[in-house]
């Protein structure tokens, strides 16, 4: 084992070590439900942006949106950034304040699922009970996506077989999320994403720096490009070349699937959490202005890196290896202990995202659908009990989905992004925004969006190659509120609450 090698394993156990440790100390802090899956609503708007955004932009950020860059697709990797800083602000935006409020007037509800049923008045739980299995499939597809980038990671650094490495995401992973419940999730995203953040922007600097500048690396990126579609590199493969050529020819209808990644963000479980779990709402406007500069420059450099990668790495990555180009060019630019604090950056981005995301879904399962509907006097012990066994139920069928070597970050990150965002976006929006909505136009609407963006996802060909979260989302909304004004009655307490909530101050 060489000195190097060592230098890097020392780096990697005193970060995951410093995660675990994180986790052992809010252990006993989780005195309630309310503790375990909000943090009794009292993260500052400092660890409530960090966490959200580390938490959003999971293991793609530093590999699946890198590689798609590195793969010739700059447009659509550009256009995407576009469309999730947009969509970050908004939600900031219009859903933060509102939504840290609504959950608070109605009945202080502290997961989504039992928002939207208290919302609606769903006496029956028909929402949460479909909304649940909902999130329970779409965020084992998003937690298998963080092991795969782990796993990759870990064969990339150290050689690790790709299976070692993913036993190994799944064991630190599971450690600190079933310990320390919300509190240990926000405050390790809140040191993962300054990581990432730090990780991101050297690399990009030391690039641009050593490729001449900015109008230089450019240059010799452009040139690289063509030189790869007229096939002068023989180790190109065929993939390869096409996606060169694809980003030369790249359709609106392409720019729009890129543009609409933004709509995610109004019903991402695991990012709109966060505004429900600061102090207070007038805490939120601070709260934004951090996340929109961490997302904007995180997003850009990223797409930067992937891009410049090509001329920047002195041997070309295969298409199964692009999503490595920049953990390949952390290793080229630094010496081995720094670099190994750096390459930790890509793991926090995936354990940040899978740790959240196996929160918030056993919080669903254990707080909506074990107690909502089959057992209404659980004690919070029991609930945490629940919830605890559910993390690791969730983590285990994640981990038999990332035994596939040839898994893509980016399209399972893809997959799930559109399910979330096409049943639960539109629903946030009407429960905030239009007193007029009913419990079964929101019911109605959860299920053609759903089903709309599995059929779609299936289908392939003209219309068909458009990103399924627009057409999801869409058809969300409309159903919903179609069906809430075919219902002849509109619930006269839910309409008061509503008032309630609409004249609460900050």
């Amino acid at each position: 084992m060489t000195s190097s090698t060592i230098a890097l394993i020392i780096a990697f156990a005193l970060y995951l070590g410093f995660m675990v440790f994180i986790g052992l100390r809010n252990m006993k802090k989780n005195t309630s439900a309310g503790d375990f899956f909000l943090g009794g609503r009292e993260l500052g708007p400092w660890m409530t942006a960090l966490s959200a955004e580390a938490s959003d932009m999971s293991g793609w950020l530093l590999m699946g949106l890198p590689g798609l860059a590195y793969l010739g697709g700059m447009k659509e990797a550009f256009w995407t950034a576009v469309g999730l800083a947009v969509g970050t602000y908004l939600s900031w935006l219009i859903v933060a304040k509102p939504l840290r409020k609504c959950t608070v007037a109605f009945g202080n509800s502290i997961t989504i699922p039992e928002f939207l049923t208290n919302r609606f008045n769903d006496k029956k739980h028909l929402i949460s009970s479909v909304m649940v299995i909902f999130n329970l499939l779409f965020f084992t597809i998003y937690v298998a996506s963080g092991f795969v980038a782990c796993a990759k990671l870990l064969n990339s650094v150290f050689g690790l077989p790709y299976h070692a490495g993913l036993v190994v995401g799944l064991v630190v992973i599971l450690s600190y999320t079933i310990m320390g419940g919300y509190r240990a999730v926000c405050s390790t995203d809140f040191v993962q994403g300054t990581l990432m953040f730090i990780a991101l922007m050297i690399t990009g600097v030391v690039m641009l720096v050593v490729l001449g500048g900015p109008a230089a690396a450019l240059e010799k990126v452009h040139a690289f490009s063509q030189r790869a579609m007229s096939g002068e590199f023989n180790s190109i493969s065929e993939k390869m070349q096409e996606a060169f050529t694809r980003n030369q020819n790249f359709s609106i209808v392409s720019i729009v699937s890129a543009v609409v990644w933004g709509l995610g963000y109004f019903g991402m479980p695991h990012f709109i959490v966060r505004f429900m779990g600061i102090r207070s709402a007038g805490e939120i406007k601070l709260s934004r202005r951090i996340a929109i500069v961490w997302v904007i420059v995180a997003l850009g450099v990223a797409v930067i890196v992937g891009s410049l990668g090509t001329v920047y790495l002195p041997q070309i990555l295969n298409t199964s290896a692009a999503e490595t180009v920049f953990s390949e060019s952390i290793k080229l630019m630094f010496p081995a202990f720094v670099a190994g604090v750096f390459l930790c950056a890509i793991l926090a981005a995936a354990m940040s995202t899978a740790d959240s995301q196996l929160l918030v879904a056993s919080s669903s399962f254990s707080q909506d659908l074990y107690k909502g509907l089959f057992k209404p006097n659980a004690s919070d012990k029991e609930v945490l009990t629940v919830s605890r066994i559910t993390v690791f139920v969730i983590a285990a069928i994640a981990f038999v989905i990332s035994l596939d070597q040839s898994s893509s970050i980016f399209s399972l990150v893809s997959y799930a992004w559109a399910g979330f965002g096409s049943t639960i976006g539109p629903l946030i929006l009407l429960a905030l925004f239009w007193n007029g909505t009913t419990r079964n136009g929101a019911f109605a609407g959860l299920l053609v969006g759903a089903v709309t963006v599995i059929l779609w996802h299936s289908l392939h060909g003209g219309i068909f190659d458009v990103y399924e979260i627009l057409p999801g989302f869409m058809f969300c909304m409309m159903t919903a509120i179609i069906v809430s004004l075919l219902d002849k009655k509109v619930d006269s307490e839910i309409l008061q609450k509503f008032d309630e909530y609409k004249a609460m101050k900050d």
